[in-house]
């Protein structure tokens, strides 16, 4: 198993910038392909993006694509998004998640880190 404590969220303007992070512990990291989600009050939870386990290949969800970024760091142990540009619909609890391929569901999760843009 892994586990993953996501950190890094808080009170944002509109217009700025926030980097969380994911730090994963138990089964070696960079055995996993990471992912964020994020869910908004009253909302199903929605993909984010997708990382690799080398961060060589991502996948973004359109509403994110040229604002958010991954990268990771398996040396650390670590995953990032980094969120840029936000908006007040991107307020929302976001998840790490962890599967072993692309193909795989998402089978460890976080706890989740609350992000909230003002307008």
């Amino acid at each position: 198993q892994v586990q993953l404590v996501e950190s890094g969220g808080g009170l944002v303007q509109a217009g700025g910038s926030l980097r969380l992070s994911c730090a994963a512990s138990g089964r070696t990291f960079d055995n996993y392909v990471m992912g964020w989600f994020r869910q908004a009050p009253g909302k199903d939870r929605e993909f984010v993006l997708s990382i690799s386990r080398t961060g060589g290949s991502k996948a973004y969800a359109d509403s994110v694509k040229g604002r958010f970024a991954a990268s990771r760091d398996n040396a650390k142990n670590t995953v990032y998004l980094q969120m840029n540009s936000l908006k007040p619909e991107d307020t929302a609890v976001y998840y790490c998640a962890a599967r072993e391929s692309w193909k795989s569901e998402f089978e460890y999760w976080g706890q989740g880190t609350q992000v909230t843009v003002s307008s």
